[in-house]
């Protein structure tokens, strides 16, 4: 059986539900095991165990979060030259745009030589004020339709071996 590792960091919630979103569409694959990991509890045991993944991160200070760039401190090494050519895919909350985030996404999968499924998705909450950054998000049914499409799409490329 594949696995499919989604790891995520969520603060305001935006990005928690894009990942579970991720991973309910990839569990509509029965051949497939989905593991949903908060970026503080995922390891490179996780990384080496899985098939693909599913990196989701806010945009916080036009980059990825601490926690998940803290998760590829932690495990880039451990892994490096026995994950090469798995296939990943990137979920952004943005407030602005987002896209310095996936950069710095794309140079760490790069250097672990990951192929991209497709490219990121960003989702912009438009969060421009300290008091609207720091609020609860809501991500809109049209947004967590993607991500189910996202985590649907790596589900059946694994199961299919496409990717």
């Amino acid at each position: 059986m594949k696995t499919l590792l989604i790891v995520y960091h969520s603060m305001t919630g935006g990005t928690l539900q894009m990942a579970r979103a991720a991973a309910e569409g990839a569990a509509t694959e029965t051949a497939l095991q989905v593991r949903l990991l908060n970026a503080i509890d995922a390891g490179a045991n996780d990384v080496l165990g899985a098939d693909g993944y599913i990196f989701a991160t806010p945009e916080n200070l036009a980059a990825i979060s601490g926690m998940l760039k803290d998760f590829f401190d932690r495990t880039y090494y451990a892994v490096l030259d026995q994950i090469n050519g798995r296939p990943y895919a990137s979920l952004v909350c943005a407030g602005s745009d987002g896209r310095n985030a996936v950069r710095q996404i794309e140079r760490i999968a790069s250097g672990w030589r990951l192929k991209a499924t497709a490219p990121a998705l960003i989702v912009c909450t438009r969060a421009q004020s300290p008091e609207d950054i720091l609020r609860p998000k809501q991500i809109g049914a049209a947004e967590l339709q993607s991500c189910r499409e996202t985590g649907a799409a790596m589900a059946a490329g694994l199961v299919l071996g496409v990717f």
